[in-house]
């Protein structure tokens, strides 16, 4: 990973690179060009509006992650959500209801967010919130998704509001996806793909990257065949350990080393697409990202985390703003006492930390 990489920058280009080239590819149909052109007029209005907050104080990262629901359909093996109890088969009644959702979700337009990631559990489960996030043009809202719920209602919903934007879970090829996420997973995300393709929808794929699968995910071969699909951004994620006898699937130094020289070859090859890998990023960074600086994390309970593996939270959404949410005392020890930064192993530094996360979190 060269030292001079600037994620924001690269993240700030690709994404004006898609609108540029969704217009360019769309002239035909006036509904998608209209919104990413006016898309593109909010972004730099949200930026312009961070910029302002941070002259007066207040850093705003210019992305969320909400995971809106605990519950998820699938079991998929070694998933840190599941084995912390995040994640659940049945989601309890004391989540965020669609109108908290929404709230937040103004707020954080108000401040200048442009991004709002939405996660779970599976977040196509609750289509409610999905639907409210989809009148909001001015804010992107990449759903993370394992894609099993997909259907035709799900595609007339994406493609009326195109600032949702569905990264689907995929490990590999058929054999690798299967064996974590279950059989027949892959050939139903990847069909999915095909119909994405062919109504001309924006997609993208989120990985998680471990041992086992480090080569194959990060091969041109098979990048290549996701841009074929018409896939304009991955996402890779190592592998956090959940376990004593998960913890050989992490990526260590040596396959970090691979990961971060691929990511160049790749980024150079498919310079039409957003390619992002963490925390390889975040060493390029200056620390870890979470917590403030360009992202946090909120619960389906309304827990302000640092990320979501990281679980720790001193203040609660439906209790406080999402500017005073930003302020906690959570964030601003874990950025002013260096938490974030340095190197280490299981493929995130807070969870790596998580005993000191969780003493400043109870006031330590």
């Amino acid at each position: 990973m060269s030292e001079t990489f600037d994620l924001q920058k690269h993240i700030e280009q690709g994404v004006e690179k898609i609108v540029a080239d969704t217009i360019r590819a769309t002239l035909k149909n006036p509904k998608e060009s209209a919104f990413m052109a006016r898309f593109a007029v909010a972004s730099r209005k949200a930026s312009r509006t961070r910029m302002k907050l941070e002259e007066e104080g207040l850093h705003v990262p210019g992305c969320l992650i909400a995971s809106i629901t605990s519950s998820c359909n699938l079991h998929c093996e070694g998933c840190y959500s599941r084995c912390t109890g995040a994640t659940v088969d049945e989601a309890p009644s004391d989540q965020l209801e669609t109108a908290e959702w929404l709230r937040v979700f103004r707020e954080a337009e108000e401040l200048g967010v442009s991004f709002i990631l939405l996660a779970g559990g599976e977040p196509m489960i609750r289509r409610d919130v999905i639907e409210a996030a989809g009148d909001m043009p001015n804010i992107i809202f990449p759903v993370f998704t394992n894609g099993t719920f997909i259907d035709e209602r799900c595609f007339r919903l994406l493609d009326a509001h195109r600032n949702l934007v569905p990264v689907i879970s995929i490990e590999g090829g058929r054999e690798t996806t299967d064996a974590r996420r279950g059989k027949g997973i892959y050939d139903l995300v990847a069909g999915n793909m095909r119909t994405f393709c062919e109504k001309g929808l924006i997609f993208g794929a989120s990985i998680t990257v471990t041992t086992e699968n480090l080569r194959e995910v990060m091969a041109p071969g098979f990048v290549r065949g996701l841009a074929e699909q018409g896939c304009r951004l991955v996402i890779y994620v190592e592998y956090v350990p959940v376990s004593e006898d998960s913890e050989h699937l992490a990526p260590g130094a040596a396959e970090r080393e691979v990961m971060a020289g691929a990511m160049d070859a790749l980024r150079a090859d498919f310079d039409d697409m957003v390619l992002l890998s963490f925390p390889g990023d975040e060493l390029a960074m200056g620390g870890c990202m979470a917590a403030g600086r360009e992202f946090f994390h909120i619960n389906s309970h309304g827990g302000a985390e640092p990320c979501p593996f990281s679980p720790y939270s001193d203040v609660n959404v439906r209790d406080t703003s999402l500017k005073d949410a930003i302020r906690s005392r959570l964030f601003e020890t874990l950025r002013e006492e260096g938490v974030l930064q340095g190197e280490h192993e299981g493929g995130c530094v807070l969870y790596t930390r998580r005993a000191q996360v969780e003493k400043i979190a109870q006031g330590g």
